[in-house]
């Protein structure tokens, strides 16, 4: 076939974009292919114990058995529908039983306070004692990690004193399991997240340990992060100074919503305030390989029965609300909080399951239809039945029968395989 341009020319085309080729390729990597938790939880370091997680199960599962004892009192409380109640209960007793938390974080931060020296130090040291002995008995978590006083000058020294202690130690007892996550809170300039990577690499050298093995989550918590002083998108640049080791950006609601001058009595997930930073949040990470986290309720299921389910609906809410805007992922701050963590998301997946797979069979196979997928939302419902699969709320058969497409199939099509 006659064609008019030159490989002289297009070579000079391709020669002159390689250097935005290499960029596309280090600041957009696409997605890591790992599991990502649908919660964090968060415990005192002072609190954590070596039954935290049974506990934290046992409770949970108390609470279902106190207000949602079966699927017609599931589907009454949140308004589900009764078809789906059925297979949503079961799931959530049963991760309840096998699986309560996905990810911990032992906190040294705001749920810790400030302590003496000395005792901030023997409960670092009793933290990693307690992660690595549950690693090596296979009772931890998928993910685990503490998070440590800010990079801010107050509390500077103790921040990076808790994270050497606490890495020295899981160090020497067994090495850094692979699960592990650190969180380094209240970010504002991208100066903080540059020393805190030197720290890791610090580390990695002492100990010959691959660079980069260590990545840390990054808290957003107040304005400075998401818009500078220069007018700039703070968060993108926080991104780039991690220098390829930022796993996350987690919203702080609480400290955010202060931040911006919100009253105590609006501070919420569902805040216009939160909606704006979450949404730039979102843009900056996309494509990165930077995973989303939401933030918290502060109103804990406990009381009177009336109490529990009020704020169980409200919780619930929050949870559909934020895996609609594709957060999928929040912080649960008390044992209560896992049944409607769970039941929202797993109500989220069993009630698209039949429409994603179609789509997602006739996508593979041509077969039409009446919706006309391209190959990013072919992504999308494959990311989407993973996400489901990895927590428990669907299973390999049924998403087998519905696409024909083992689990392998589904990573090849979300770019993970």
């Amino acid at each position: 076939m006659r064609t008019s341009l030159s490989d002289a020319v297009r070579g000079d085309v391709g020669a002159s974009l390689a250097d935005v080729d290499a960029e596309l390729a280090r600041r957009y990597p696409g997605d890591p292919g790992t599991r990502q938790p649908v919660h964090t939880v968060y415990v005192p370091g002072d609190a954590f114990a070596a039954d935290t997680v049974r506990s934290w199960g046992d409770r949970a599962l108390a609470a279902l058995d106190a207000h949602a004892p079966d699927a017609a009192a599931l589907a009454a409380l949140l308004g589900l529908p009764q078809d789906l109640a059925g297979p949503v209960h079961d799931r959530v007793r049963a991760k309840l039983e096998r699986e309560p938390v996905e990810d911990l974080r032992v906190d040294f931060e705001d749920g810790y306070g400030v302590r003496a020296d000395a005792e901030e130090d023997e409960a670092v040291l009793r933290a990693a004692e307690l992660i690595a002995a549950a690693v090596a008995d296979g009772s931890a978590p998928p993910y685990i990690g503490i998070r440590t006083k800010c990079m801010e000058a107050a509390v500077r020294d103790r921040g990076i004193r808790t994270l050497d202690l606490f890495l020295t130690a899981l160090h020497r007892s067994g090495g850094l399991p692979d699960g592990l996550v650190l969180t380094l809170p209240k970010v504002t300039y991208p100066q903080q997240v540059t020393a805190y990577v030197r720290l890791l690499e610090e580390f990695e050298k002492s100990f010959g340990l691959t660079p980069g093995r260590i990545g840390f989550e990054i808290q957003i918590e107040t304005t400075q992060a998401i818009l500078g002083a220069d007018g700039r998108a703070t968060v993108a640049r926080l991104i780039d100074a991690a220098e390829g080791r930022a796993t996350g950006l987690h919203y702080g609601t609480f400290d955010y919503s202060a931040s911006c001058g919100v009253s105590a009595a609006y501070q919420s997930m569902d805040h216009p305030a939160a909606d704006h930073a979450k949404a730039v949040m979102q843009v900056a990470a996309a494509g990165t390989g930077v995973r989303l986290s939401d933030g918290s309720t502060n109103v804990l299921p406990v009381g009177p029965a009336e109490r529990v389910h009020e704020a169980w609906r409200l919780h619930h809410g929050l949870v559909r609300r934020s895996l609609a805007r594709a957060y999928y992922q929040g912080w649960d701050m008390h044992p209560g909080h896992l049944p409607t963590r769970y039941a929202a998301v797993y109500a989220f997946y069993c009630e698209g399951l039949d429409a994603a797979a179609a789509r997602l069979a006739a996508y593979v196979g041509r077969a039409g239809g009446d919706v006309m997928d391209e190959p990013a939302t072919a992504k999308a419902l494959s990311g989407y039945l993973l996400r489901g699969l990895d927590c428990g709320a669907l299973d390999a058969a049924e998403v087998g029968r519905g696409t024909g497409l083992d689990r392998a199939g589904l990573e090849r099509l979300a770019g993970r395989g």
